[in-house]
């Protein structure tokens, strides 16, 4: 075990707190490079980024450029002379200047088994898609997305009932152990990376609301893991009677359900089950816009028109 290295930490949302917090308690963490705080709640009032807050309590300089494409944009990264940039989720390209800054490079907190799932939101699409396994690389970034040589993996499960939410809760703890684990050896030069096959990549785009929108004639399958990918954001909503209905939780349903109309509500053995291209999705819990969400029979209880109507016929545009 050397000395603690000096580290500068880039990051933006939750997913990058264990990471700041374990390089805290095992390196030298000599500043935070995070973005701008944003407008937030009804008030629009601004708040920092979750990880600027870890750092100020624990009295780490922090740097927010609007972008550090500009050479000078990364003046203060120099005045740091960091041995090592550790990125997690931050949320800007890196050009060059920055990457070449430290001796040991940019690593990155990476959060799939790459090169499956480059790009902007892993979590989603590993989910999306049915993996039933993810997990978390640490790699040495170059100047394209993701494309980096990788040090080291840890895979993790994808349980059937995994949301977005639980599954990024639990790679943002195994991304801050792989630091913990493996950044002394990576810095010593103990473990040298493994180019990326290129070949094997697939991309995953950042989600938008409009990923939330609900589309029946697709599998039931298909449906019920896009509910579990947009918890919590931005939600899966479909559209009844007009308003925006956020389908909070739903499970397969595993009997027979009319196959001729995508989106009909229909009632099995006191079961709210949505007809779909191949099968049934049953529902769970429901909101419907600016109302609290509740449990399915809850809300038909005060809603008696609701089972025998087709959801999604009207086009219900989505707010927060």
């Amino acid at each position: 075990m050397g000395d603690m290295s000096k580290v500068v930490f880039m990051g933006t949302p939750d997913f990058a707190v264990p990471a700041l917090q374990k390089l805290i308690e095992t390196q030298t963490v000599v500043g935070v490079v995070t973005q701008p705080d944003k407008p937030a709640g009804r008030g629009k009032k601004l708040r920092p980024s979750p990880v600027k807050v870890v750092a100020q309590a624990a009295g780490i300089p922090v740097y927010q450029p609007k972008s550090l494409r500009r050479k000078e944009a990364a003046a203060p990264l120099w005045e740091w002379q960091p041995d090592v940039i550790v990125v997690a989720a931050f949320g800007q390209i890196l050009r060059p200047h920055v990457l070449e800054l430290p001796p040991h490079g940019c690593i990155n907190v990476h959060a799939s088994l790459l090169p499956r799932w480059r790009g902007a939101s892993p979590i989603q699409h590993a989910i999306l898609a049915g993996d039933t396994e993810t997990g978390v690389c640490l790699m040495q970034m170059d100047v394209g997305l993701d494309t980096g040589p990788v040090y080291v993996c840890r895979s993790a499960p994808i349980a059937p009932t995994d949301t977005a939410a639980t599954l990024h809760d639990r790679l943002a703890q195994l991304g801050a152990a792989l630091l913990e684990t493996h950044l002394d050896d990576i810095v010593d030069g103990r473990i040298s990376p493994t180019p990326q096959d290129d070949s094997l990549s697939t991309y995953a785009p950042m989600i938008k609301k409009e990923d939330g929108r609900l589309d029946w004639s697709q599998s039931a399958a298909e449906l019920e893991r896009r509910v579990r990918a947009m918890t919590p954001w931005p939600g899966a909503f479909t559209s009844w009677r007009g308003e925006l209905l956020k389908i909070r939780a739903a499970q397969l349903y595993a009997g027979n359900v009319p196959a001729d109309q995508p989106g009909l509500v229909v009632e099995r053995q006191g079961a709210l089950v949505i007809s779909t291209g191949d099968g049934g999705l049953q529902l769970l819990e429901v909101q419907l816009a600016g109302k609290k969400a509740m449990a399915v029979a809850d809300f038909q209880r005060g809603h008696q028109d609701f089972i025998g109507s087709v959801l999604g016929s009207e086009s219900a545009d989505y707010t927060d």
